[in-house]
């Protein structure tokens, strides 16, 4: 690449590193397994999972986006609110997850900035969502961002334990601790330097819970979009891989946490679409964009993907196609909403419980 633009640029004559025509190109068998995909039904169900996971409407708000737009995960936790529109979307940036933990602001990738035609029911659903989460910005970029990661608990280290904890730790009664720290001549140096011992190790205490600023990739694939989709969660020690133990009511269950949460439960998720990822529901809009026919100028413009081809630099995208667009999604959020009917009337996540009630016979 670095080549072509001196070529380009009149540095250089020939581009050494250029293959020729029909070179280089891979076998049909050979671009590695297949993305797991979902359908729209899928994706609704998974959605609410996630929400049933996390305990709050933003997952199944987050999971829906991805599903009627292909926006990139990066894409997705770094929407900005501003650029959330009445009938579109607009693409300006994306967050990047460095190694460490750290979320660096920059373009999306390949310099894919974009506008996404939106239905009036997503519009409405992010719209929404947006009016019930505090107009807070980010610490990391002072910008109020659309989503934010999942509360924690957060700890901190008391300057002096208790005496009680000391006799613990150490493993001897209260009132040799207290002789220790109140007559250290009468007890022995062994006793005494159990004591100290135990006197030194950080006391830590359990402290508020507060919102983490951004989902990490890895925590919401691992964590909710996972068992979500697949009814498992992942292996961790000191845990191995294990079903989601949930209620029996309301439907679809409630994840039952805790201890002997197994022996608690009632069931557990059976599976929708075992190895569903972020970039599977991307792959699960792309389909769909193929099953209605959208124009492929329209679906790359949607995607952020350049076509180079002859067809797309003489084919335009027109009003009409962005209309017709809007109403097959529209279309496919209703039945899908019409088949998670049938299944219950009802739904403990609040965003799809307005959906269906809005939708009552």
């Amino acid at each position: 690449m670095i080549l072509a633009d001196a070529v380009a640029d009149g540095l250089i004559p020939v581009n050494p590193a250029e293959r020729g025509r029909g070179r280089g190109r891979r076998l049909a068998g050979d671009r590695g397994p297949e993305r797991t995909i979902t359908d729209p039904l899928g994706a609704l169900l998974i959605a609410e999972r996630a929400a049933l996971l996390s305990g709050r409407d933003a997952e199944f708000v987050a999971v829906i986006l991805m599903m009627f737009t292909g926006m990139r995960w990066g894409e997705v936790v770094g929407l900005e609110t501003e650029y959330v529109r009445p009938r579109s979307i607009r693409v300006e940036w994306q967050l990047y997850e460095l190694g460490s933990g750290e979320f660096v602001r920059g373009p999306p990738k390949d310099g894919s900035r974009r506008t996404i035609d939106t239905p009036a029911w997503l519009s409405e659903l992010l719209a929404e969502h947006i009016s019930s989460t505090p107009a807070v910005a980010c610490r990391c970029h002072g910008r109020r961002y659309v989503f934010f990661g999942r509360a924690q608990e957060t700890t901190r280290l008391a300057a002096r334990p208790t005496v009680a904890e000391v006799a613990v730790r150490a493993g001897m009664s209260r009132g040799t601790v207290s002789h220790v720290l109140n007559h250290p001549e009468r007890v022995s140096a062994e006793t005494r330097t159990r004591v100290e011992a135990a006197m030194a190790a950080p006391r830590i205490v359990a402290g508020a819970h507060r919102t983490v600023a951004h989902w990490r990739r890895s925590g919401f694939a691992s964590w909710v979009l996972t068992p979500a989709a697949s009814g498992w969660y992942p292996g961790r020690q000191p845990l191995s891989q294990h079903p989601v133990p949930v209620s029996g009511t309301p439907w679809a269950g409630t994840p039952v946490r805790g201890r002997n949460a197994t022996q608690r439960a009632d069931a557990c998720w059976i599976p929708i679409a075992r190895g569903l990822t972020p970039q599977g529901l991307r792959h699960s809009h792309r389909t769909m964009l193929a099953e209605l026919g959208v124009p492929g100028v329209l679906a790359n413009e949607r995607l952020g993907h350049l076509d180079r081809s002859m067809a797309a630099r003489y084919t335009h995208v027109t009003h009409t196609m962005r209309d017709s667009l809007r109403a097959a999604l529209t279309a496919r959020w209703e039945e899908s909403l019409a088949a998670r009917r049938q299944l219950s009337p009802r739904s403990a996540v609040g965003a799809l419980e307005r959906q269906l009630s809005m939708r009552a016979t």
